[in-house]
Order: structure tokens, then sequence, then C-alpha cells
């Protein structure tokens, strides 16, 4: 009886053991020929996914974005001509003037001293001349009586020697008394070659000389005054009663926000189609509002510090609404090309100087690759010539995916967007 007990536990043993073999081999033969299998064939690619666009006839616009800052009609530093010291200041930051009025007055003491002086020395001078005038009228009567005399005298001694009244020395004494007074004469008759004698001449020069340096003085007095060259608001000030200013310092900023523009910078594809007189709508962020305006101006030439070209848009607001240096944006569509074909940038594949596009057939599920000819371009489309058919449908992504005849598949409408 114990001996089968033994025998029966044994063979339990054995059982156990050969049904554990048997679970490992069925084990392995699963790595070997399932598992193993699958090593040795490549796993299948996902078709390519595409987002496409139904080419149209339609106007091609190029659509072209503006932002700068508005600009006052006039922003104008003032600064003195001259130095000197500050004797008032009429003006207060942010202040209303008007044209002409004082804003800075400096002290002209030693100019209304130096004007006194000049026009006594130019009333000096014009009686100088007078003096003058009168001497040499004088002296011409004098000389013009004496060479008279001299000649009559001269005649008379010409005879009296031909009858043989007097002796040769004598003619010659009554000859050498005549040419003397007519040389006086003379001299005096080459003086007055224009409407007055030459002494006289330079002594009205020396007059007119000082007079002109009076008026040189009364303009530099003028000047010590600084003014409002125009209407506008006291931006910026740096001056105050006392202080002593040097010539060409900056003391007062003047705004002028009578009128407002907004300057912008453009690349030279949109300068070129940008006109003066285009109406624009104007977006003011700071504002919270949008308003009327046009392009008055479009730079002949490309910047040498920007190498782009300066835009400005006359703003249509009311004087004193806007404040310059706000951010302003605007955008114009400019049409390019009526009725023509195009498509998205994206659609087109360049390469070794062949551009394509892949035409999507919805029959097939496939795409063709066209080799295409382009025309117009702008930031976002790209007029096509030659290769498509209006209604073609192209391919705008993945195109670097594709194939000619390769099979696709296209993007849900939450993948694809405004694409289809």
């Amino acid at each position: 009886m114990r001996h089968d007990w033994s025998k029966l536990k044994k063979d339990k043993k054995f059982r156990v053991a050969g049904a554990v073999c048997l679970l490992l081999v069925f084990i392995l033969g699963y790595f070997v020929f399932v598992k193993g299998g699958d090593k040795g064939r490549k796993p299948e690619l996902p078709l390519p996914k595409i987002a496409t666009y139904q080419v149209k006839r339609a106007d091609m616009k190029r659509h072209i974005v503006l932002s700068g800052h508005t600009t006052a009609d006039a922003t104008i530093v003032l600064a003195p001509k001259y130095a000197g010291r500050v004797t008032a200041v009429n003006v207060k930051l942010g202040d209303q003037v008007a044209e002409g009025d004082i804003l800075v007055a400096q002290d002209t003491v030693d100019l209304d001293i130096a004007i006194l002086q000049g026009e006594a020395a130019a009333e000096a001078a014009l009686a100088d001349s007078e003096t003058e005038e009168a001497s040499y009228n004088a002296k011409f009567a004098k000389a013009g009586a004496a060479y008279e005399i001299q000649k009559s005298h001269y005649e008379r001694q010409q005879y009296l020697y031909n009858i043989g009244a007097i002796s040769l020395d004598q003619l010659e004494n009554a000859r050498n008394v005549y040419v003397t007074a007519k040389a006086e004469y003379d001299a005096l008759m080459d003086q007055n070659t224009g409407t007055s004698p030459a002494s006289v001449r330079s002594k009205l020069y020396n007059a007119r000389k000082n007079a002109y340096s009076v008026d040189a003085l009364r303009k530099q007095r003028e000047d010590m005054f600084i003014r409002a060259p125009r209407g506008g608001v006291i931006g910026f000030r740096d001056v105050e009663v006392g202080s002593y200013l040097t010539a060409g310092s900056k003391v007062l900023t003047l705004v002028d926000n009578s009128h407002l523009y907004v300057d912008c910078s453009i690349s030279e594809n949109d300068a070129a189609l940008l006109t003066t007189g285009m109406p624009v709508s104007v977006t003011i962020d700071a504002m919270g509002n949008t308003y009327q305006g046009k392009v008055v101006y479009v730079s002949p030439a490309m910047s040498d510090d920007t190498k782009a070209y300066s835009v400005r848009i006359s703003l249509d607001v009311a004087k004193g609404d806007i404040k310059a240096g706000l951010f302003a944006r605007t955008s114009v569509d400019i049409l390019q090309r009526r009725d023509t074909l195009f498509a998205p940038k994206d659609a087109l594949l360049t390469k070794n100087g062949r551009t394509t596009v892949f035409v999507y057939n919805g029959d097939t599920e496939t795409v063709e690759e066209r080799e295409i000819t382009i025309g117009l371009i702008n930031d976002a489309e790209v007029e096509i010539l030659s290769g498509i058919n209006e209604g073609d449908i192209v391919a705008v992504s993945s195109i670097d995916r594709l194939k000619h005849g390769g099979r696709v598949t296209l993007e849900s409408s939450d993948e694809a967007g405004d694409g289809n």
C-alpha cells in the first residue's frame, strides 16, 4: 500500500513537468513563427493627408498692410539765435500759443545802446557828406571863376605880346598861371562823374554803411525775442528767467496738431502699387476708433537708411482730437489683374527650375503633378498663366510628400480650416 502511494506521487510530478515543457515549446514556437514573421514584413505608411483649393477665375488683389505712428503737422524746436540772459518767459508747458506770440525775451540793453550809437554815427556821416558837398561846390565855383579870369588874362597877354607891348617872359608867366587855374578846375570837374562828386559819394557811402549797421543791430534785437512761428501747443520747455542761453540751445518745442498724419514704411513691391489719393480707413487702438484718411505721399526713392519707402496718410479728424505718436494701422486691397486664374503660394513646388502643382482627382483619390507658368505674385497668391484650368483642385499642404500618381486622403474640415 505504501509502495503504491509513492508511485502515484512520482507519476504526478512527471505529468506536471511534461505540461510545463509543452507550454514552453508553444510559447517558443509563437515567438519564432508569428513574431519572427512580422519582423521581416515592412509596415504600411499612412497616406498623405492634403488640404485642397479649387482654382477659379476672379480678380487678383494685393493686400497691403500699413502701420506707423501719428505725426503732427509740425514739431518745431525753438532756440535762441544769439547768446544772452533771459528776462521773461511767457509760456508754460502745454500752453496754446498763436503765431507771433513772444515766448521768451532776452536782455537787449547792450543792443539798445549800440543802436543809439550807430544811429548817431549814421547821422554824423550824413552831415559830413552834406558838409563835403557844400565845400566841393564852393571850391568848384571858385576854381571855375579863377579859370575864366586867368583864361581871359592869358588871351589879353597874347594880344599884347603880338603887338610888342610885353615881353615873352610876361607872356609865359601869364600862361603858367592860366594852366594852373585850368588844372585845378579840371581836377574838380573830373570828380563830378556821377550824380555827385566822388568825395561827396564817399561820405554818403559811409553814412549808408552806418545805417545798415543800425539795421543789423535792430534785426539782432528783434531776434532776442523768441516768437511762435505758427499756432500750436508748447510740448517742451527748458528755460527760466535769469538763465543764460547759448546760441542754438533747445529751449522750447512747439507742436502743431491742427492736422495729423500717419507715417508708414513699406517694401518696394508695395510702393510700386500705392498711389496718392487712395482712400483708407485707419485704426488707432489707443483711441478705440477708426478714422478716414487718404494717401498723400509715396516717396519717389528708397531710403538709404531703412531700405524702404515712406508713405504718409492724411487723417480727416477734428483739431486736437488725436495726439501725435499713437500707433495706427490700416490696410488696402489693390487690384493687380481682373478675371485671372490664381492659387495659393502653398500649392506651388519649385525644384530644378520647374514650378509644379499637384492636381487632385477625386475619382481615383490620386494627385497628378503638372508644370505651370506663373505671372503676378502677391503675399499669399500666385497668378497661373498655363498648366491648369478653372475648376481644377490643387493640393495646398503636404506637397513635399506627394508624387505623381500617388494616392492621398483629404483632411477633415476641422483639419483643413479654410483651405477647401
